[in-house]
């Protein structure tokens, strides 16, 4: 399976962890970049952010069109019907990542998935699925797509779990995150919630929640 091609942006010395961010539909890994300044990481947490880029794939709800997108959405409903096959391939992927990081040398306990809207809910798979103990979930204005059949490992049974939604967001409704919030709760995860008056988006206080959960987490 080919590597998925991805932008690094190195700290200044060397790292001791690591954040991979998964873009939304239609975008790809530049999308977040900025987030990086934004974060304002302290020089004592050197975190090595990964951003992958998607392929191109027909996206059925855009008419087929061609976009960057880790799986196919065929209906937009209540709970929205996927392309499950194509978003756990995306997750292995994901878990490909992981993998290079730890023979790179930064521990699994160091490594944190993250991921917004789509990015987020295959970061939900690669996760929670993944074999060994990793530092955290970040999931932003996304939906736990495979809740439903996902075999957890235990690896990760109390992997900490931060989720951002917007209460304003059109695209997927805060519904959606407050269901994977209330499920994975259920399952026994530590899980916290933040909602913004937002839409679709990030805001500059989700960005400052998220630096200092990154700063306890890997502090």
């Amino acid at each position: 399976m080919p590597a998925l091609p991805c932008i690094d942006i190195e700290p200044r010395t060397a790292a001791n962890a690591t954040v991979i961010l998964l873009h939304g539909l239609g975008a790809d890994g530049n999308d977040f970049v900025p987030m990086v300044a934004e974060l304002q990481l302290p020089a004592t947490l050197p975190v090595r952010f990964i951003f992958p880029n998607a392929p191109s794939i027909p996206v059925t709800i855009n008419g087929g069109y061609m976009m960057p997108a880790w799986y196919d959405i065929t209906e937009i409903n209540i709970d929205r019907k996927i392309d499950a096959t194509q978003l756990i391939a995306s997750a292995e992927q994901v878990r490909l990542l992981i993998d290079r990081e730890i023979e790179r040398g930064i521990p699994s306990h160091r490594i944190v998935v993250a991921g917004f809207s789509q990015g987020g809910a295959v970061g939900y798979q690669a996760a929670l699925t993944y074999m060994q103990p990793l530092a955290g979930l970040l999931c932003m204005s996304t939906y736990f797509a495979t809740r439903q059949s996902i075999t957890p490992n235990s690896a990760n049974r109390k992997l900490p779990i931060l989720i951002c939604h917007g209460t304003a967001d059109p695209m997927v409704p805060e519904r959606m995150g407050r269901d994977a919030m209330q499920d994975l709760t259920a399952r026994g995860y530590p899980v916290e919630y933040k909602a913004y008056p937002m839409d679709h988006s990030v805001c500059a206080q989700e960005i400052a929640d998220i630096s200092r959960w990154l700063q306890r987490l890997l502090a």
